[in-house]
């Protein structure tokens, strides 16, 4: 775990439960000691990121509940535009502005991007900055979307995390399948066609 991520995330509360469960010594040396780092975002994540087509995004209302969204749209959508800035084109949706209104108040967002397949999952803190109208999202527009945008969401990462596959339940999109259905379609296909061979021969015998 990057040292700049445990700093947000392991408040006094988090580090008072770490040490009556027992794993306050194991987390120590992640903001005790070692170089300030997990703010920047390397080709790793750069590529992994960029090969997303949704995230699970929640902020925090007024009222102080927490509101978790799901953000999707074609693969790449989500842009990396420099080593701690990410952004993409808010497509229009149901226009209840849950997170939107939220991040009025509160520019702190936190999102998970998934890769279910390989069973990663990459954490992003990080702090929000709209442009509205349709013109602001022209370098985010991504190929192959049918929705209009109503404004560029640019987020500035102040940490990120690699986190641990464990009990990450594999899953496959139709897009992660085809290549293995088109594999096993041919085999049917070449089964199909040897079995006719085969009965056109019997066939002919009888």
């Amino acid at each position: 775990m990057p040292r700049a991520f445990s700093e947000l995330t392991f408040t006094p509360a988090v580090r008072a439960h770490q040490e009556r469960m027992g794993s306050a010594k194991t987390y120590a040396k992640f903001i005790e000691s070692g170089p300030q780092q997990g703010h920047e975002i390397g080709e790793p994540e750069k590529a992994f990121i960029e090969a997303r087509d949704g995230f699970y995004q929640s902020t925090v209302s007024e009222t102080g509940w927490p509101y978790v969204q799901y953000r999707g749209g074609p693969t790449g959508f989500l842009k990396v535009l420099g080593p701690q800035t990410i952004g993409y084109a808010d497509f229009s949706g149901n226009k209840q502005y849950i997170s939107r209104g939220n991040l009025d108040g509160n520019d702190r967002v936190a999102m998970i991007l998934m890769d279910y397949a390989n069973r990663r999952r990459l954490k992003i803190l990080g702090r929000v900055a709209f442009t509205e109208g349709e013109d602001a999202t022209t370098s985010l527009y991504p190929d192959g979307a049918d929705a209009p945008a109503e404004r560029a969401v640019i987020i500035r990462v102040k940490a990120l995390d690699w986190n641990c596959p464990r009990h990450i339940t594999p899953r496959f999109t139709e897009a992660e399948l085809r290549p293995h259905l088109n594999s096993l379609g041919q085999q049917l296909a070449q089964l199909q066609a040897e079995n006719d061979r085969l009965q056109q021969e019997l066939a002919k015998q009888s």
